[in-house]
């Protein structure tokens, strides 16, 4: 029983306190004055009675009512229930003074005249009480202020004193009326069950404020201890949404602040640290809206809240989709019928109150579905005298499936799980609805998941148990409170609340004490049960984890473990990797602990050291693969073993197998080893009863009618929690001796086993080898100081651990401090476990002086087995292999022994894919001057002795680190390294124990030595094979300073001339205005050039000159200009006879003009070479614009500059306030008039090829393809980046193509091209330009001659001469860190470090998200842009960024598309050496070669632009002389640092270098290796880089493949690899065919190919490669002189051309002769892959009477060889065939072979060439059949014959009907013969 109300108390307005600004209130009287015994009376009521603060009121209020929580230090909560009005508030004028006492009516009266009042004060009545009665209380307080209100005859003093004095039970569903003595009868009804919380309508209130979702979503940040802030401008609503969340949370208890109403005072509160259920008046919204951690619910706007900052975990599915799903049943149930076509009636809302216990069932429900199995978890520590209970948290994860599920691993770790496990732990004790239902089976709940109706049922019987909890008693007694009259709070004159008599009330009180006193208690006893155990935990998905072919693993572990112990080593080593292997699943490891168990007799079993090494290896493999989920219980059933297993070093030295698996973390987890003990503990509790000798058996109170053995039996089904909660039902009945004997009994239980837990984990915490201490240091201290919520803290642990140093005998540091951090970590578990399960503190103490002793003892003992296992012989291991070197390659650092470990491509570990599992694999690793190897061999045995070679070159590395690495061997942690490189491969090694990290770190500097070579004569392609170098270096720092190391005869020359002044000499001249814009010529350049044009002739200077120009005319770029008719050489500024209007200067022989060009340059013919510097200087790097390229039928010329200067291009586009511009100086005024009279000069001498039509051919441009929705399929892509051309210029380029409206005017005649021009523009995908309106304007009216394509910020602000014919082409564009980045996330995602998660998308995902492919796309979108401009006859200036990296990209792939000359292996060299070498790309910066470039990374350019040649290669497979490997090789090795040809970023360093020229006489001089020369002799040699389906088309020369996302594919450069030989781009090189393969070859036919194992190419080489190479072989074997490939192939293709000319064919005119194969064919592959004709497909393919003429081919072939002698034709003669084409009769002579077994037939008798035959094999049979449309017509009808093959049916027709008879039967006989 309980008193209704411990306080009254009235509270008012404190004038005292009212000016200081805020107003107060204060307590007026409260009742009783002292505080009851146990209750005291809480603090800060007159805060909460006025939540929003005490304020003054203008009119008066109607009363308000709600209830306030607060919770005392002893965490109980007192409800506190206010009731306010307002009273008139008299003396604020200060007009009036009253005494405090007087009364106010009798003063008012005597002042003749009664005032209005103007303003209202609060008063609040608060009833304070430890139950939660809202209603009652709402009465009660109700009740008291009608008798203020309405004057009633009843004294207030009584109706206080009663609240007092009635008392009401606690729980047991009784109903109690009472009355406070006003003419009153109230009714107290208690709710059945008070575990229970009661809810009235709240939470369904909740659900129709804020909805399921948001609902759902505070639930799970309540559960998971997030802050909740609900806040509503009505109190009451505040109160019932905290009450609601609180009672969703049952069985779980909230435990943290919970303030249903918080007042303003306290609004700092918000802002602590702990998680919180808080409650605010609306009024606050501003202040709380910067509250970063808070999800704040608005329960009157019905929305919530989250932070970004805070991750909320929801419940894990299919629980949180099930739980949406039926609170939508549950709360809208007319959602189902809402779609009938005849709804039922309406019925009847349904009750609030019912509503919401059915809301709170469903929550009950997932509770229990989440708990589902909660106490198999519980580990029983203790039963007397307090149960001692601890729950297992990671295996009640792991086997619900759910370890990786945050939500539930957040819930399991917070206060309200731990409250629960102690509450509801113990097995005996009082049941409720909870306890039921979470004891169902998990099938029940599926059922209920599959069938809705029972579901509903379910959930309503549910709710009905709750709506009886709260309601027992449905006949509710008749209840009666007055409540005061209408309107009466608004009366004007109204007497204050007046002061109760203190006296009167403590009287009463006392009075109605002493009489409940002598009334007895009445007390229900609690009714005690045995909590239902229910059934062991299910995964929560309902299925054990898939089972993989499980018992084939298990199998092969447990034949591995007989093997073992059968001694039978050479089984062992084939079934041990693939026991290994089994060991990641769950059973395997299972199998594995029951296995070694049973091996183990008497706790010992003696092993030799071959057997140890197995059963430590596998020991190893089981505890590393271990998911956390139960690696408890694998570590938990290895720990026996691992002090049982031993072997025998010396005489009295054994090694036990603990000492070999220290290694795993697992060890350093204190709530491993607490779970474990725990555990242990349990079962020794359990024996402890079960074991009760016979004369104790009374207590344990067997039945005696049980006959003894069926006891037994029940003894071994019992649980601990069975005994213990018989246990507890008998202990109150015990006698105090045998209660404590029982307590003694159970604590030295505890204690034994916390004595040999301590010595466990010394055992594996004190390491073998001292020195190498690796666990408990390297843990971070977080993990194992703090790793359990101790309770203890400042325990006797750290103490001890003190006192320990100077005790010891240790005076070695390392070796104390080893032991201390052992002894701290043991002593911290034993003094948290021991104090949890209630062991004494005597024994606790003596337990922590042993730890150190223990400790010491152990490394001792260790230190005579760590000496004699260092004296085993060591294990076999692997002969280290040497790899093969290139000529000249040398071994820096000797092979380090390794394992090479698989990363994160699947092929090679025999994955999902299959296949060997060729790594890991055992061997070293070598580093030589040029590339990083790995050669050894697989680990696992059954694959063979393969060798498994990985390397690449030093200078591709991109990241080197240490990392730590699990030996898969071994199965423990070694340091290893892992190493990337930019040629897309990853080397990622363990070392092995004989490697020191010494000796790892001396590979690494050598390594970071020879990646970064001091200068390029130190790198590999010089150094190979040669002596150094005599030339004096630059030194390395002054690598990128400028000119100062300049060529010696060159500058001396110059300086000769007087022109040239070294230093800055000269530069005054230049204004200071002039040095803005042209930064980087003024900062880099340390020479200056005077203006004087050029300099006078000098006789030195002349003979220097001489040379270096007879050097500059052999250059590629002077060649290929000559092709191109670019006009002549001219020194001086003579202008040329010939009319030309371009001309090849030679100004920047010295490099003085650009030092990143080419000598010699193109230029308009009338431009003065001395202007050409003035004009330079308006463009970055003083890169000019030149001509690259001409079209050779348009003769529009594509040219390329570096991007424009600020200020550069001024006076050309004038710009939009030339008024206001301020004049420049001259200098600069100079240079941009300049620059106009240049780009003036190309406008001049551009041949304007289209003017011929009219200048309205383009008039009528449309703007189709504008509307935004013209395109739609690539909006997803242009939406993934920037990187896309935006051309708001004209509608040349916008998506409907360029010249949209061509096919409407009618003028194609000229044209023929470009019908297709505007379809294929048609579909790239351009992005419109953002104002597609305003293009209009911009349109001209013709196609512009000349186009600058530049950046958009150097262009904007800049507008056109209008009478200029020239347009700007805005381009954004990739830039250099753009492409580095994609290239970073393209390595990754072709050579992952660590297997991916999902593996189904997700390499293609991160192929995406690289945004390589974009990229590509765009530049090739970009170039086919130029190309169809160029071929419409527009020439074209190119002017990105430095115009180094995309220009030089662009502008190399328009040419390859556009001229056919490129496309051969002779042009595409040139087109290198041009465009990429000559122009300056920088490839030693790009590819971070030199020093100098190392921070910057790469940034593979170069690899973009053949990626790119190899998309276009793919599209267009007849139109490229080489192949896609010659593609390959050039991406290997242009940052590979074998070939000197990529060293130098351009000429003018190579120049200074001297490597620009190669001395014809000196060859001493000729240092370093050429590609070209190596290409050059590769193919001669053979025809590796040559592409056999080369047959350019002579009608279509341009080229326009598709350059949308879909149709670019992944370059296959990227992913392969062969592990067989290492890459084979040096392979090749070597010219070394490895001797196993040749091996193969001799011994047999049959070879398996491994695709990422064996080089496929050469293992199956195409058709006309091996033909090639088995006539080479012939001729060999002949001892002829080998004849050239190249001759054997054209004879070979002269032949063929014969036959076909010979053959008259019918399809003669579509026989495109792509050298071998006709292009019908290749259609079929959409000109896609290299045609790959297996060897035996020539001869077997029987195909329709050889339609693919090459069974045709074949069979003239060898009717060359065959005499035509009679006895090869059996018969022949003239028939009629139907032909199958045109269905027309031809008369033939048929020959019929009986030998051969074939029917031929040629055009005439005479006829030496066959023109087809039929394979008599496939005749099915010869019949008589009738004449058709189109046959001879004299002929009788009995002449025509059919011959049915399996093919088709043949007609025939004999001269007559007797010859096709004799036809019929010569035939016939030659099929039965077959």
């Amino acid at each position: 029983m309980a008193r209704l109300a411990d306080y009254f108390t009235v509270v008012g307005y404190d004038q005292e306190k009212a000016g200081s600004g805020e107003g107060c209130g204060k307590i007026i009287q409260r009742f009783p004055k002292k505080d009851w015994e146990g209750t005291a009376f809480p603090q800060g009521v007159e805060m909460f009675c006025q939540p929003g603060g005490w304020r003054l009121s203008r009119e008066r209020k109607a009363p308000t009512f709600f209830t306030v929580v607060l919770t005392d230090i002893d965490s109980d909560r007192h409800y506190c229930s206010c009731l306010t009005f307002y009273e008139a508030e008299v003396n604020l004028q200060g007009s009036k003074s009253i005494e405090a006492d007087g009364d106010e009516d009798e003063e008012a009266e005597e002042d003749g005249l009664i005032q209005p009042a103007q303003v209202f004060a609060p008063k609040s009545l608060i009833l304070v009480s430890r139950l939660d009665y809202p209603e009652i209380f709402r009465g009660c307080l109700g009740l008291i202020y009608t008798v203020y209100i309405d004057s009633l005859n009843f004294p207030l003093e009584g109706l206080v004193a009663n609240l007092f004095t009635f008392q009401v039970p606690v729980a047991g569903g009784s109903q109690k009326l009472f009355s406070l003595g006003a003419g009153d009868r109230q009714l107290i009804q208690t709710p059945l069950n008070d575990t229970l919380p009661v809810t009235y309508k709240s939470v369904a209130l909740l659900f129709q404020q804020l909805g399921i979702q948001n609902v759902l979503s505070l639930f799970c940040a309540v559960l998971t201890e997030h802050k909740v802030l609900f806040h509503s401008s009505s109190y009451q609503r505040l109160g019932e949404a905290c009450r609601a969340l609180e009672a969703l949370m049952f069985p779980l208890k909230y435990s943290y602040p919970y303030i249903p109403i918080l007042p303003s005072r306290l609004l700092e509160v918000l802002s602590s640290p702990t998680p919180f259920i808080i409650g605010v008046h609306s009024m606050f919204q501003n202040e709380i809206q910067d509250l970063l951690d808070v999800i704040i619910a608005d329960l009157d706007g019905g929305t919530i809240k989250i932070p970004e900052c805070i991750h909320l975990s929801l419940l894990p599915e299919p629980l949180l989709h099930q739980t949406q799903s039926i609170l939508s049943l549950v709360l809208h149930p007319d959602l189902e019928i809402a779609d009938n076509a005849f709804p039922p009636p309406r019925t009847a809302p349904s009750n609030l109150k019912l509503l919401d216990k059915e809301v709170r069932a469903v929550f009950l429900r997932l509770f229990a579905q989440l708990f589902q199995g909660y106490r198999s978890c519980l580990q029983l520590i203790r039963i007397h005298s307090e149960p001692v209970i601890h729950f297992h948290k990671t295996a009640f994860l792991g086997q619900r499936g759910l370890i990786e599920n945050d939500f539930l691993t957040k819930v399991l770790d917070g206060m309200a799980f731990a409250g629960f496990v102690s509450e509801r732990g113990p097995p005996y004790r009082a049941c409720d609805l909870f306890d039921e239902l979470v004891a169902l089976d998990f099938e029940s709940f599926k059922e209920e998941e599959a069938n809705p109706t029972m579901l509903q049922k379910h959930i309503r019987e549910l709710s009905e148990q709750l709506f009886r909890n709260e309601n027992p008693n449905p006949h509710m007694a008749f209840q009666k409170v007055p409540r005061p009259s209408e309107g009466s709070h608004l009366r004007v004159h109204q007497v204050p609340f007046p002061r109760l008599d203190d006296e009167k009330v403590e009287k009463m009180l006392q009075e109605g004490v002493a009489k409940h006193s002598i009334t007895p208690v009445s007390t229900r006893p609690e009714k005690k049960c045995v909590v239902p155990a229910g059934p062991p935990v299910v995964s929560i998905m309902g299925k054990c984890g898939s089972v993989f072919n499980s018992a084939r693993r298990l199998e092969v572990v447990k034949s591995c473990i007989s093997f073992i112990f059968d001694n039978k080593t050479l089984e062992t080593e084939k079934t041990l990797p693939a026991a290994l292997r089994a060991l990641k699943g769950k059973a395997a490891r299972q199998c594995l602990t029951d296995e070694l168990s049973v091996h183990v007799q008497q706790n010992r079993a003696i092993l030799d050291h071959q057997q140890f090494d197995y059963i430590v290896r596998m020991m190893n493999c089981a505890l590393q693969d271990c998911s956390t989920s139960e690696e408890f219980t694998v570590a938990a059933a290895l720990l026996p073993l691992s002090t049982a297993y031993y072997r025998r070093l010396a005489a009295g030295v054994n090694q036990f197998a603990y000492t070999c698996i220290q290694d795993h973390p697992i060890w350093t987890n204190q709530q491993f080893w607490e779970a474990t003990f725990y555990s242990e503990v349990q079962s020794q509790i359990r024996a402890l009863y079960l074991n009760t000798p016979e004369e104790k058996r009374a207590i344990t109170a067997t039945p005696k009618d049980v006959d003894p053995e069926s006891a037994a039996g029940r003894d071994e089904g019992q649980t601990a929690m069975d005994l213990a909660a018989q246990q507890l039902r008998l202990w109150p009945n015990l006698s105090k001796e045998k209660q404590q004997q029982l307590v003694k009994n159970e604590e030295n239980t505890v204690f034994s086993q916390a004595i040999h837990y301590a010595n466990l984990m010394v055992y594996l915490l004190v390491p073998l080898d001292t020195s190498k201490n690796k666990l408990l240091r390297n843990t971070p201290v977080t993990d194992w100081e703090s790793g359990s919520n101790s309770i203890v803290t400042n325990s006797i642990a750290g103490s001890m651990a003190e006192s320990f140093d100077t005790e010891s005998g240790f005076e070695d540091s390392e070796n104390s401090d080893t032991a201390n951090s052992v002894v701290r970590f043991v002593a911290r578990f034993i003094d948290k476990v021991c104090t949890e399960s209630g062991v004494t503190q005597e024994h606790i103490k003596s337990l922590h002086s042993m730890i150190p002793g223990i400790v010491a003892m152990q490394m001792e003992a260790l230190e005579a087995v760590h000496r004699e296992s260092r004296r085993l012989p060591p294990i076999q291991k692997p002969k280290i292999l040497r790899p093969a070197l290139l000529p000249g390659e040398e071994v820096v650092s000797e092979g380090l022994r390794v394992l090479l470990d698989p990363d994160g491509r699947e092929e090679a570990t025999g994955g999902l894919l299959g296949g060997p599992h060729i790594l890991p694999a055992e061997g070293a690793l070598f580093l030589t001057t040029y590339r990083i190897i790995f050669k050894g061999i697989p680990h696992d045995p059954l694959v063979g002795e393969q060798v498994v070679i990985r390397a690449f070159p030093v200078s591709t590395l991109t990241k080197e680190k240490k990392i730590s690495i699990q030996n898969q061997l071994q199965q423990n942690m070694q340091e290893g390294l892992q190493l990337r490189s930019a040629s897309f491969q990853l080397i990622k090694v363990a070392f092995d124990e004989e490697v020191s990290s010494e000796m790892v770190e001396i590979f690494r500097k050598h390594l970071q030595r020879i990646r970064y070579p001091q200068s390029i004569f130190t790198s590999f392609a010089f150094a190979a094979g040669q002596t150094a170098p005599q030339l004096i270096l630059p030194k390395p720092k002054e690598r990128n300073t400028g000119f100062r190391t300049l060529s010696k005869t060159i500058v001396k020359g110059a300086k000769r001339a007087g022109k040239i002044t070294m230093g800055r000499g000269n530069q005054s001249s230049l204004k200071k205005a002039d040095r803005g814009s042209r930064m980087t010529w003024q900062e880099d350049d340390d020479i200056s050039i005077s203006d004087d044009g050029e300099p006078p002739p000098s006789s030195t200077l002349r003979a220097s000159e001489k040379s270096t120009m007879e050097q500059l005319v052999e250059q590629s770029c002077f060649r290929d200009y000559q092709r191109l008719g670019l006009g002549t050489i001219t020194v001086s500024s003579s202008r040329s006879k010939s009319g030309e209007q371009f001309r090849i200067t030679a100004v920047n022989r010295l490099y003085s003009l650009c030092r990143s060009y080419p000598g010699l340059l193109v230029v308009p013919q009338a431009v003065q070479d001395s202007s050409l510097h003035k004009v330079a200087r308006c463009y970055r790097h003083n890169r000019l614009p030149v001509v690259c390229w001409k079209h050779p039928r348009t003769k529009a010329v594509l040219m390329r500059s570096g991007g424009f200067h600020g200020k550069s291009v001024v006076g050309l586009f004038k710009s939009q306030n030339t008024s206001s511009a301020s004049p420049a100086s001259s200098s600069d005024s100079s240079s941009s008039l300049e620059q106009e009279k240049y780009l003036q000069a190309i406008l001049d001498s551009i041949p304007i090829f289209f003017k011929i039509n009219g200048t309205n051919t383009l008039s009528n441009r449309s703007l189709i393809g504008l509307s935004p929705g013209s395109e739609r399929r690539t909006s997803r892509l242009s939406k993934m980046s920037p990187v896309h051309l935006e051309i708001p210029f004209s509608s040349s380029f916008t998506r409907g193509g360029m010249w949209a409206s061509l096919r409407s005017s009618g003028r194609l005649s000229q044209h023929p091209l470009q019908g297709e021009v505007g379809a294929r523009l048609a579909g790239k995908d351009l992005a419109p330009p953002a104002g597609s309106s305003s293009l209009q304007a911009q349109l001209r009216k013709h196609q512009a001659a000349f186009y600058i394509f530049g950046e958009k910020s150097h262009l904007r602000g800049l507008r056109l001469d209008s009478s200029l014919n020239c347009e700007l082409v805005p381009v954004e564009f990739a830039e250099a860190r753009q492409v580095k980045a994609a290239f970073k996330k393209l390595l990754r995602a072709c050579a992952p470090s660590a297997p991916l998660s999902d593996s189904e998308d997700s390499f293609l995902k991160a192929l995406e998200e690289s945004e390589w492919m974009l990229q590509l796309h765009k530049i090739l979108q970009l170039a086919l842009s130029l190309v169809e401009l160029l071929d419409s006859g527009s020439s074209i200036l190119l002017s990105l960024e430095d115009g180094w990296d995309i220009t030089t990209e662009v502008v190399s792939l328009v040419q390859l598309l556009s001229d056919p000359f490129y496309r051969t292996l002779e042009g595409f060299q040139v087109l290198l050496e041009k465009e990429w070498l000559s122009f300056g790309h920088k490839f030693s910066q790009r590819s971070n070669l030199s020093p100098s470039s190392q921070g910057s990374g790469f940034t593979p350019i170069f690899l973009q632009f053949l990626d790119c040649v190899h998309q276009i290669l793919d599209q267009h497979p007849l139109e490229f002389e080489f192949n896609q490997y010659y593609l390959k090789f050039l991406a290997y090795h242009h940052n590979s640092n074998r070939f000197k040809n990529f060293l130098l970023d351009s000429d003018y360093e190579r120049l200074e270098h001297g490597l620009l020229f190669e001395d014809k006489g000196d060859k001493q001089a000729r240092r370093g290796i050429c590609i070209w020369d190596c290409i050059n002799r590769m193919h001669r040699r053979s025809p590796i880089f040559f592409n056999y389906l080369y047959n350019p088309s002579e009608n279509e020369v341009v080229l326009k493949p598709f350059v949308s996302i879909p149709s670019l594919i992944k370059w296959d450069f990227f992913t392969e690899e062969t592990l067989l030989t290492g890459p084979c781009y040096d392979w090749r090189m070597m010219a070394v065919r490895s001797e196993s393969t040749e091996e193969a070859d001799s011994n047999s036919k049959r070879r398996i190919v491994w695709p990422c194992y064996s080089n496929v190419s050469s293992a199956q080489p195409d058709a006309i490669t091996k033909l090639l190479s088995d006539i080479e072989r012939l001729e060999g074997e002949l001892n002829q002189g080998p004849e050239k490939w190249q001759t054997t192939l054209e004879r070979v293709r002269l032949s063929i051309q014969e036959d076909l000319n010979q053959e008259g064919n019918l399809r003669k005119q579509s026989l495109s002769l792509s050298g071998l194969i006709p292009t019908s064919s290749l259609q079929a592959f959409q000109r896609r892959s290299m045609l790959h004709l297996p060897d035996s497909g020539l001869g077997d393919d029987h195909s329709t009477a050889a339609a693919n003429g090459i069974n045709r081919r074949a069979a003239t072939l060898y009717n060359q060889f065959t005499p035509k002698s009679e006895e090869n034709r059996s018969y022949e003669g003239i028939l009629y065939k139907r032909g199958a084409l045109l269905k027309a009769w031809k008369p033939r002579w048929f020959v019929l072979d009986v030998t051969k077994h074939q029917l031929r037939y040629y055009d005439t008798g005479e006829d030496t060439n066959c023109r087809g035959h039929i394979e008599l094999a496939y005749v099915e049979s010869v019949v008589m059949a009738t004449p058709t449309i189109g046959a001879p017509k004299h002929i009788s009808e009995k002449a025509f014959f059919d011959l049915k093959t399996n093919k088709r049916v043949y007609n025939f027709c004999a001269s007559d009907a007797p010859s096709a008879q004799v036809w019929m039967d010569k035939i016939q006989s030659c099929i039965s013969d077959a």
